[in-house]
């Protein structure tokens, strides 16, 4: 396996990790004494999950049923913090505050489905907590910043919102060590980097910028651009650089997936392919992310599988 020598920027993301990893968890299921209760929280995380995000309710379909419950309640989780910054009718600031205190709290509230499931995966899979209030205070950055003016400064943001959800995942498929942990940052921050560039549009009307201003002055692009929505040959250059990066960040993040537990690759090798194939689309349709939403259908999504276990099923698994 090839050597992963950090960049500049994963050297200010790398103790971030560390430091949550270094936590001392114990793994062990929640006590409940209502086991029925437990299992209606899990469905319920299962039918947000599916509601939210086809390509990862499909990915984590591939995972053993413990497993693929479990990660559900991650994303259901995630969900719900991002939701209460995007859609809080109040102080969100505050409700997101809140929600911090009652899902990472030992004894989750009454009543509350996703924190129940939550609780009893974190404990069962030991995932320190401190993964989870990154999380939050990532997601809680839409709060307070809009604009990125660097590169370094989106993946920062990314590593937040999305390098977490993969070291989370990491605890609940199973993982060989430490040395998985950038190969995981690597990931989490291309996934998100996906949603980047797909998103522009709809960020736009909300308000938020999340391309590095720095990289669009040097394409000659500003925010009157994005407003216009207009597809020229200076969009088309800063797209393709953009998707290069973003490709080349998947390639490097690829040798982690043999660090992980056998019977959790698959799901994630898909997760990562199909999700780079959103890029694809983008190109299909002339790097017009103005006005339509770039996605993989339902049927290619399938149609992509058996290559994906292929590939998968060659990979050198060197996890647990």
């Amino acid at each position: 396996m090839a050597t992963v020598y950090p960049q500049t920027w994963e050297r200010t993301l790398l103790p971030l990790a560390y430091e949550a990893e270094h936590q001392v968890v114990v793994s062990t299921p929640l006590s409940v004494g209502d086991r029925f209760f437990l299992d209606r929280a899990y469905a319920y995380c299962a039918t947000l999950t599916s509601a939210h995000s086809r390509t990862f309710f499909m990915a984590t379909g591939l995972l053993p049923s413990e497993k693929r419950r479990a990660m559900r309640a991650l994303y259901a989780f995630c969900r719900l913090s991002d939701d209460i910054v995007d859609h809080s009718q109040g102080n969100a600031a505050e409700a997101l505050a809140v929600w911090q205190r009652r899902v990472l709290a030992p004894e989750p509230p009454p009543g509350d489905l996703v924190a129940l499931a939550w609780a009893d995966t974190r404990l069962r899979y030991g995932i320190p907590q401190r993964y989870a209030e990154q999380l939050i205070n990532g997601v809680g950055r839409d709060l307070r910043q809009q604009r990125y003016r660097t590169f370094e400064e989106v993946v920062m943001y990314a590593y937040g919102v999305a390098s977490t959800v993969g070291l989370m995942s990491m605890h609940i498929i199973g993982f060989a060590g430490e040395q998985a942990i950038p190969y995981a940052i690597k990931l989490g921050i291309a996934l998100q980097l996906t949603n980047i560039l797909r998103d522009v549009g709809e960020d736009w009307r909300s308000r938020r910028v999340y391309l590095p201003t720095d990289e669009m002055t040097a394409y000659g692009l500003t925010e009157a651009d994005l407003d216009r929505g207009q597809v020229d040959d200076r969009w088309r250059a800063f797209l393709r650089f953009q998707i290069a990066r973003n490709r080349r960040l998947y390639a490097e993040a690829d040798p982690g997936i043999a660090l992980l537990s056998g019977d959790g690759r698959f799901a994630v090798a898909a997760a990562s392919k199909l999700y780079r194939a959103i890029l694809d689309d983008i190109e299909a349709h002339d790097y017009d992310v103005f006005n339509r939403r770039a996605h993989v259908s339902a049927w290619n999504k399938v149609y992509r599988l058996p290559g994906i276990w292929w590939c998968n099923r060659e990979r050198k698994g060197r996890g647990i």
